[in-house]
């Protein structure tokens, strides 16, 4: 499978400009790519306290997704601020090349910057099919939950963080993919924004693909707008999952939601 991660800046709050934006970053991937990965919250940057930029599942955000899917044919995926009745949620998507969208709302939310006063919490965890691969969508603050992360039974070959993580704890980004990618014998994909956003927080990207093992299969200098593509089997990551089967030791556990 193609994977193309795209590390981006995110205009503040300002969706057309971002909607624009993503656009004419899917057009250089344009048949040319399997799975697009978007920072979290790209048509707004982390806007944990502006809640008219919530969208419902009909709105304009989900609308352009299926058709930027279907016409470029590729799938997507990252999170928005979705609204659902009467409450709102940090919302993962997966888009299938024909349009078809699976969602699931971000499960750990930031109390630090005060997401949890606005936002939702999710109960479950977006794994699709796609391309051979079993792909596992958790959003940011997620990454430092390993009980949420964890891989059982080989649940999943790809776990993506689309993220919007400030520079300041980059290298806790950079130590938990790595353990996560680790520990759950899984390809780890995590995108991240660059930029400075509406509440100045400096963010400098450090988007990544690693292997099974931790190693760099793909990564971007700091604060750089980047947009490449790398190319992944399933194959190497059965060969070293039948050679080393840690999984098979793993602890059986519940999650109380």
């Amino acid at each position: 499978m193609k994977i193309s991660l795209i590390q981006t800046d995110i205009a503040w709050a300002d969706k057309e400009a971002n909607l624009k934006s993503t656009e004419s970053a899917l057009q250089l991937f344009s048949r040319q790519t399997d799975l697009v990965v978007l920072p979290e919250m790209f048509t707004t940057g982390f806007c944990t306290d502006k809640l008219a930029l919530a969208e419902t599942m009909e709105g304009e955000t989900v609308q352009k997704l299926k058709s930027w899917a279907k016409h470029y044919e590729t799938a997507i995926t990252g999170s928005f601020i979705a609204k659902d009745g009467d409450e709102i949620f940090n919302r993962a998507f997966f888009v299938f090349p024909d349009g078809e969208m699976k969602t699931a709302d971000k499960r750990h939310l930031f109390s630090v910057g005060g997401e949890h006063r606005y936002f939702s919490s999710g109960s479950e965890r977006l794994i699709v099919n796609y391309c051979g691969f079993k792909i596992c969508v958790l959003v940011c603050y997620d990454v430092r939950f390993p009980v949420w992360s964890r891989n059982r039974n080989n649940e999943y070959d790809l776990l993506i963080y689309t993220a919007s993580f400030p520079h300041v704890r980059m290298n806790a980004w950079d130590t938990l993919l790595k353990a996560r990618a680790i520990e759950n014998q899984s390809f780890v994909c995590g995108v991240n924004r660059v930029g400075i956003d509406g509440k100045d927080a400096a963010y400098s990207g450090h988007s990544v693909l690693l292997d099974f093992k931790g190693q760099e299969l793909l990564s971007y200098p700091e604060y750089e707008t980047r947009m490449d593509t790398v190319e992944i089997f399933t194959s190497d990551l059965e060969k070293f999952r039948q050679k080393y089967a840690f999984w098979k030791d793993a602890d059986e556990f519940e999650i109380k939601l």
